[in-house]
């Protein structure tokens, strides 16, 4: 029995260690028309089935790499308390239109109002690449 607990004990570490491992960068939303991407033009059958998707900044963008990577995205601080408490999968399908990308990624508006209580606040995100 004594040695079931240090065991134990490193698996609930490890769990809470690979639970919180992610990135930390800013997200805004962005408004309609999502048409053309620079992932696949004007295909409208690109953007994923409930409507969570992202573009991303240069730095996410990797040179165009980025195309239909998938990230889990939480909420994590902002002004006036803007995080809404749910994560969300985004995929990416574009790069940012802003010749200097206001946050690390855009997220459609759908996207960024279920992590945001206020649909034009800049908040800091948590997210990590999902495969």
């Amino acid at each position: 029995m004594k040695s079931l607990f240090p065991n134990l004990s490193l698996i609930i570490l490890c769990l809470v260690i690979l639970r919180v491992h992610g990135d930390v960068g800013t997200a805004m939303s962005y408004d309609p028309p999502y048409l053309p991407t620079r992932c696949k033009g004007y295909d409208p059958d690109q953007f994923p089935e409930g409507g969570y998707f992202i573009a991303a900044s240069d730095g996410l963008w990797d040179n165009g790499a980025a195309r239909g990577r998938r990230y889990r995205v939480r909420c994590i601080s902002g002004p006036k308390r803007p995080c809404r408490e749910a994560t969300i999968f985004v995929e990416v399908v574009d790069f940012c239109r802003s010749n200097v990308c206001p946050a690390t990624m855009t997220l459609s508006t759908k996207a960024f109002n279920a992590i945001s209580r206020y649909p034009d606040a800049k908040i800091n995100v948590e997210y990590t690449h999902f495969i």
